[in-house]
């Protein structure tokens, strides 16, 4: 037979409902109490059932994660895996579950939303990417319903909670580091630009060229989805120049892959005959050959973060809106030197 609340609440020797406020966790019990009582749910084996008191308090304790388009790509990039564990690492740590809805068109996305809000499933939702032009945002914010993005908005960042790192630095400072290597053909493989992270990473290398005195050539920069056949497409198409580049940036470790993949291909040497570097440090770039220069982003934190936060949020309605960078630090590793004519 269960366990019922009557049953804790007999064996601790207090009212059914001070059991039912410990398992909320209410500050107007005693931290003594709350001891007893939980001792005794846990030798009992007693479990809230958390579907009756979500009707009862119209919480779900549930948060939804809104994944990118495109379910191929969000499988096969391992940002994703990294940045689920910290959400549920932060969502676990206040009993909440994580609700995932994904589609392949923006189209469904939106109605798996729209379907996950007013179905009353979960209490608040948290974005796994940051769109040029985003319907969710707007929806999300029409109905007032807490939400959390992982990147940084397009527009009206100051009324909106993110949690991002800083992109604009973060490509500035890696083209930067091969341009104190020498490097003055610096190209920029990057991924959708319908994405903030590629326009704000793309915006902090060209301003490092800037201020270098070095001409951004337009064909330098290229754009694609954030997967390892966008990668080896660009080189090919770098390489065909005129005048190729001597050192690329790479928007995405898996890019990166694909990029290696391609440039051993061709018979052409990493760092010797062109230098690279990349973004997210996952482990793939670790395990690369050569192992890959790469941006460590702390997607775990990402995550982790985004989930707290909105947590707050769905529990304190009045908690002022949050706007959090999480710091990023450059990984050297053995994909860079100088140039191959500096070397001669």
């Amino acid at each position: 037979m269960a366990v019922t609340i009557k049953d804790v609440a007999k064996i601790a020797n207090v009212a059914p409902s001070t059991v039912s406020r410990v398992i909320a966790n209410s500050s107007r019990i005693s931290e003594k109490t709350k001891k007893r009582v939980r001792e005794v749910m846990e030798e009992l084996g007693y479990h809230p059932n958390f579907i009756a008191r979500s009707l009862a308090s119209h919480s779900t304790r549930a948060i939804g994660l809104v994944m990118p388009s495109s379910s191929d790509a969000v499988f096969q990039n391992p940002f994703f895996p990294t940045v689920l564990t910290g959400l549920s690492e932060g969502a676990h740590a206040k009993q909440y579950a994580l609700h995932m809805t994904t589609g392949k068109t923006d189209d469904e996305i939106y109605d798996g939303v729209v379907a996950m809000v007013q179905g009353g499933r979960v209490d608040g939702v948290v974005l796994l990417y940051s769109k040029v032009e985003d319907r969710v945002i707007s929806y999300l914010k029409k109905r007032d319903f807490p939400f959390f993005v992982i990147g940084k908005p397009f527009k009206d960042d100051e009324n909106i909670n993110y949690v991002d790192n800083d992109n604009f630095k973060a490509g500035k400072e890696v083209t930067e580091h091969l341009i104190q290597l020498g490097h003055d053909r610096i190209a920029f493989i990057g991924g959708n630009l319908d994405l903030v992270v590629t326009v704000e990473r793309i915006e902090g290398y060209e301003k490092a060229l800037r201020n270098s005195g070095i001409r951004l050539v337009d064909e330098y920069i290229i754009n694609d989805e954030f997967l390892q056949e966008s990668g080896q497409d660009a080189v090919e198409v770098l390489l065909s120049l005129d005048q190729p580049p001597s050192a690329l940036v790479v928007a995405d470790d898996l890019m990166a892959l694909g990029v290696l993949n391609k440039l051993d291909e061709m018979g052409i040497e990493v760092p010797k005959d062109i230098s690279i570097v990349s973004f997210n440090n996952v482990l793939i770039a670790e395990m690369a050959r050569p192992p890959l220069t790469s941006v460590d982003i702390n997607i775990f934190d990402l995550g982790f973060q985004a989930a707290k936060n909105l947590i707050q949020k769905i529990e304190n309605p009045e908690e002022p809106i949050k706007r959090i960078i999480v710091p990023f630090n450059i990984v050297t590793r053995y994909s860079c030197d100088r140039p191959k004519e500096s070397l001669v």
